[in-house]
């Protein structure tokens, strides 16, 4: 697993981590079933501090992309509760949307965007 963390980014270190790790599962570099490197250890990898790490892996634990066992540590768990996804996904485009609605971006932008990213993970 690479991860590259951007530390002159204003996004906080941990939310970077969740994201390359869902973007990770998205495009099956990682896969369900598979073990997370140990917070010390992927900590040491990437050269950040292990509370960061642990912060990253329970954020992705309650959104339902990890369980934590103690003896196999982090391991990739999906649970799928689309309900749930549905109506956090809406959230987060509002305030997106509204952004672009702000910046001018045209409707058809905003669905020829979508389109490309989704692309990226089917």
């Amino acid at each position: 697993m690479f991860i590259e963390i951007d530390f002159n980014s204003s996004e906080a270190l941990y939310i970077q981590l969740r994201n390359q790790i869902i973007m990770g599962i998205a495009t099956s570099t990682i896969r369900e079933g598979d073990t997370l490197p140990s917070v010390r250890q992927l900590a040491e990898n990437i050269g950040i501090n292990m509370h960061t790490v642990n912060k990253a892996y329970s954020v992705l634990k309650q959104e339902g992309f990890l369980q934590l066992d103690r003896r196999k540590g982090a391991v990739i768990a999906i649970d799928v509760n689309k309900l749930q996804a549905v109506e956090e996904m809406r959230e987060q485009l509002r305030v997106l949307l509204a952004k672009a609605s702000c910046q001018n971006i045209s409707r058809e932008e905003v669905h020829q965007l979508v389109d490309e990213i989704y692309e990226e993970y089917v």
